[in-house]
């Protein structure tokens, strides 16, 4: 994980537009008052674009093959083979 530019207020106010270009590019930064962060920049997540079926059903004859038992058996492994009810009595 990489660490976030720190920019100050007087940045922010005096910079706003170069900074919001580079939010808009993906960047995040810390503000900082005083010498102590306070918040953080960070762009929004982008929504997911709509796949219609023709696409997805394209997409999928391409996509590799999965070994049915194994996959069966990974999850196996990794699941929680009995139930816990955190609300039984």
């Amino acid at each position: 994980m990489s660490v976030q530019p720190e920019i100050t207020q007087r940045d922010l106010r005096s910079r706003s537009r170069e900074i919001m270009d580079a939010i808009q590019g993906g960047q995040s930064f810390t503000v900082t008052r005083d010498g102590q962060p306070i918040g953080q920049l960070v762009p929004l997540r982008r929504r997911r674009r709509f796949v219609s079926r023709r696409e997805f059903a394209a997409m999928s004859r391409t996509a590799p093959d999965i070994a049915l038992d194994a996959f069966r058996t990974d999850q196996d492994a990794t699941a929680d083979t009995y139930l816990n009810d955190p609300y039984a009595r």
